[in-house]
């Protein structure tokens, strides 16, 4: 679909030759960090953000100096499980490149920041020796594939997981520059062999998302995704799966016209091909109609909502050629990872480890390589920025716990703690107005008395921070939702579900900590006296302050 004006990324994706752009000629550039202003756009396509450490801004730019750039690389890691090798593959990596930390993201993959520009090469090289790559991780096309985590909530859990795979592989682009430009250094790839019915020369319009979950667990926050698949079980078989399109959480300060929405489900479909079929044509549509104008109205949702729901249906069904089924019952019950040890129907163990904010602390990567190099687990990431160890048998169970013992791994955290939730931010993001990573774990101390003095500590009610707007830490599907404003100024979000099945709302408007903290001691103060009987924190608030009465 024209529009009036493309946005300037349009035309670097056009003229890139399949994502090369001048990224080679970038590398060899020793005059700066930096990689070309074109090709900092098209890295995002190879797994890649262009970073600076803010911290250091004024001082080096008192010294007259430039910015001290480095990369953000982010794993392909559709459902998020890799072996033991892979996980000393990324141990080792880490600890040669970059800073050294580990992190979790909230779409259940691991990134290393601080990357310098001549580490990327050998970097990539690296993981793709272990058979780990970051091909597609960001930029406008599908990005990794999320899949409900826990394999003891349904014995289908392997044929539910395997999808993250089936539909990351069919949405990958046909370029090969990844591999031209990371590995072999020069061009070896017939570009006839490279032309891509689904990207074609332009892409998508903006960056998309895919999750699967398992109900009765939510742990994905299926509704927050451009596409939910919703997995529905009937008599022990996997009947097929609900499909859920447009939903998106950022927004920008600021502009009317940006919002948070939902996903809205179109139906269902009961066999592989169809599902597949359904998932590949909803990017066809995106990538026909979605917005090249204006990115800030770009994803899905505003597609979704200017063509409307009932005609992107009409659309879909014509392109894939049958009508979807009704959507079929199911019921989301939790949200949560399941901490500690968990035993599914083969009498495999998993180990939920809890790693704040996805943030894997020294302690907890010594324990993490140890445990590897035993070779008797598999690493999981979970949506919610944690690590299950997995497939532990239970002859190995005793290692693994003593192990735990060894590295005190267990920590006596309060249930808000553990159902929190908070974006990189500061210092490597350059779209934070605040903190969150570094700021929420301080806040949460300061909060949590309040708890104690409530009797609200075994409560688990979500707390989520993002630095900015955009959402990456889901702020606006938490029961307590902070979005940065500016240095340590936050916008206080009210009356999301624990479920993530409703947004939550602006309560009050850029507070700083001894606000927040006096809102939050008398916002507890009315939800133990005011609630109802099994009331959540969040539907209270709800009731109490958005509902219509």
């Amino acid at each position: 679909m024209s529009n009036d004006k493309l946005s300037p990324i349009e035309a670097i994706k056009v003229k890139s030759d399949g994502l090369r752009g001048t990224l080679k000629e970038s590398l060899t550039d020793n005059h700066t960090g930096n990689v070309r202003p074109d090709d900092e756009a098209l890295v995002k396509f190879h797994g890649m953000y262009v970073q600076d450490d803010r911290d250091r801004r004024a001082e080096r730019a008192a010294k007259k100096l430039d910015k001290l750039y480095s990369f953000m690389i982010r794993l392909r890691i559709p459902g998020g499980v890799i072996t033991a090798d892979q996980w000393l593959a990324t141990h080792e990596i880490s600890e040669e490149y970059g800073t050294g930390t580990l992190k979790i993201t909230t779409r259940q993959t691991i990134q290393l920041h601080g990357l310098l520009k001549h580490q990327l090469q050998p970097t990539i090289q690296g993981f793709l020796l272990a058979k780990l790559d970051s091909i597609a991780a960001c930029g406008d096309v599908n990005r990794n594939v999320t899949c409900s985590s826990h394999p003891q909530v349904s014995p289908l859990f392997q044929q539910i997981y395997d999808y993250a795979d089936k539909i990351s592989t069919l949405l990958l682009p046909k370029t090969q520059s990844y591999y031209e430009v990371w590995i072999d250094g020069e061009k070896i790839y017939e570009r006839s062999s490279e032309a891509d019915p689904l990207y074609q020369d332009r892409y998508l319009p903006r960056k998309f998302k895919i999750a699967i979950a398992i109900p009765p667990s939510n742990d994905v926050d299926v509704f927050s995704n451009d596409i939910g698949l919703i997995a529905i079980i009937k008599d022990g078989q996997l009947k097929g799966f609900n499909i859920a399109i447009g939903g998106g959480l950022a927004t920008t300060h600021g502009n009317p016209n940006t919002y948070s929405r939902l996903a809205t489900i179109i139906g269902f479909t009961d066999t592989e091909a169809k599902t597949l079929k359904a998932v590949y044509e909803v990017l066809t549509i995106q990538r026909d109609y979605g917005n090249r104008s204006d990115r800030k109205l770009s994803r899905l949702k505003y597609t979704v909502d200017k063509l409307g729901v009932d005609n992107f249906k009409k659309e879909l069904e014509k392109r894939i050629g049958f009508a979807l089924l009704p959507e079929e019952s199911y019921a989301f019950t939790e949200r949560n990872d399941r901490y500690g040890w968990q035993e599914n129907y083969e009498n495999k163990w998993f180990y939920t480890l809890f790693v704040e904010h996805g943030v894997i602390k020294p302690y907890q990567k010594q324990f993490l390589h140890e445990l590897a190099q035993l070779q008797i687990s598999d690493f999981r990431f979970t949506c919610n920025q944690n690590l299950i160890l997995g497939e532990i048998s239970a002859a190995n169970k005793e290692k693994v716990t003593a192990l735990i013992a060894k590295y005190k791994i267990e920590e006596q955290d309060s249930a808000m703690r553990k159902s929190s939730m908070a974006c990189v931010a500061m210092p490597t993001c350059p779209l934070a107005l605040a903190e969150a990573q570094r700021y929420l774990p301080e806040l949460v101390t300061k909060i949590e008395p309040f708890l104690k003095k409530y009797d609200l500590e075994q409560d688990e009610i979500s707390i989520r921070m993002t630095g900015c707007p955009n959402g990456c830490g889901r702020p606006y599907l938490a029961e307590i939702g902070f979005v940065g404003t500016g240095p340590a100024q936050y916008n206080l979000m009210l009356g999301g579900d624990r479920l993530g099945n409703r947004l939550n709302q602006v309560y009050k408007k850029q507070l700083t900590e001894t606000e927040i903290l006096t809102e939050l001691d008398g916002l507890f103060d009315q939800y133990t006296k005011e609630r109802i009987q099994h009331e959540t924190f969040g539907d209270f608030t709800h009731r109490k302050f958005f509902a219509v009465h």
